[in-house]
């Protein structure tokens, strides 16, 4: 029981921990994405994909060693689901770090570079669908924890 818990908490915090690093890059796009802005994107993408695969190895570690184990979660399609969105988030999420890279070497190779509008356009709303697809991850989780889908 106390692994259980213990795993819970470790998800559950992680968790948290990629929302709070997802919605801090959507609040950096409210205001001038100048050099700083944009060289904090790249540390903050690279924690979101630090807290991603802390989420996922969590998520492994509570299907495996959890107290209601494998044969639980396996035999319903909310799993699959939560899956499948987690990985749409990510290859979502692919496009925005493609991009803070590109410009942080922009901005490298020319100080008076700025992000074209269009772009900054393009990310925030790639940045958008990842989170609201993200929040309905916790909805899937109820319904599958709960055993709703059997």
């Amino acid at each position: 029981m106390w692994l259980d818990a213990i795993l819970a908490y470790l998800h559950f915090t992680v968790i948290f921990v990629l929302f709070a690093f997802l919605v801090a890059e959507i609040v950096i796009f409210r205001g001038p994405l100048d050099p700083w802005s944009i060289r904090l994107l790249g540390r903050l993408d690279l924690w979101y994909f630090g807290a991603a695969a802390a989420v996922l190895a969590t998520g492994i570690a509570r299907l495996l060693f959890g107290a209601k184990g494998p044969g639980f979660y396996l035999t319903g399609w909310p799993i699959y689901v939560k899956l499948a969105l987690f990985l749409a988030v990510g290859l979502i999420s692919i496009g925005p770090s493609v991009r803070f890279i590109r410009w942080r070497r922009s901005l490298e190779r020319d100080s008076q570079w700025r992000v074209p509008e269009a772009e900054r356009a393009k990310v925030r709303r790639a940045l958008m669908i990842e989170v609201h697809l993200a929040a309905l991850i916790p909805l899937v989780a109820v319904i599958m924890a709960r055993g709703l889908a059997r």
